[in-house]
């Protein structure tokens, strides 16, 4: 866990990063920042525009320094996401940026027939693995397009790129991560930690 004050230090972190790299071209390093930031975590950093998906990559796995995946996923977002175009420097005053800190991913220890009894919405993030085909959902999926736990586990199948009831297989690995979400409320504004853990799945 981190705290509100280094959560909003990372999202600055993810802004500086991209902005330096849209203007410069340069690649920041992230220096003089909090002792968790030297600590091996997954992370998602998240674009929107005009309240529209811009980008979003990360590292689920913790493979790397917090500090240096956030620079590496801000930059990914803004020029790396092969479904937009890269970001340009005029954009970056219209865009709102997130930092989703991630808890280690595990398996699921439950039967797969049961297995959508034990996804909790707004709370678990799911990975699905079989074979090649890898995808990832963020807990924040599941609430802001009112997926119940069937629908986010079908989702997050069709995101690797298999069959929708893929999960159930037995051959097919579903693991679970949890989040600490942080956002401006608005570009270059507010800083605030998010909670989905009672939003109703049938919202949107």
């Amino acid at each position: 866990m981190i705290t509100e004050e280094e959560g909003k230090i990372a999202v600055k972190l993810a802004r500086k990063a991209l902005t330096d790299f849209a203007e410069k071209r340069t690649r920041i390093k992230p220096e003089g920042l909090p002792k968790v930031f030297d600590e091996k975590q997954g992370v998602f950093v998240t674009l929107h525009e005009d309240g529209d998906l811009r980008g979003c990559i990360g590292y689920p796995q913790p493979v790397m320094p917090l500090g240096e995946a956030i620079v590496d996923s801000a930059i990914n977002a803004g020029m790396g996401d092969p479904r937009f175009p890269h970001v340009k420097a005029k954009e970056l005053g219209r865009i709102e940026f997130e930092v989703t800190v991630l808890t280690k991913p595990e398996p699921y220890e439950v039967p797969k027939a049961r297995l959508s009894e034990f996804v909790r919405i707004g709370i678990d993030g799911l990975i699905v693995t079989k074979g090649i085909f890898s995808g990832l959902l963020l807990p924040q999926v599941a609430p802001e397009w009112g997926f119940d736990s069937m629908e986010f586990l079908s989702q997050t199948c069709i995101k690797a790129g298999l069959p929708a009831d893929a999960w159930i297989d037995e051959d097919t690995e579903v693991q679970h991560f949890q989040a600490q979400i942080f956002a401006e409320v608005a570009p270059e504004r507010e800083i605030l930690e998010k909670s989905y853990a009672d939003s109703s799945c049938g919202t949107r």
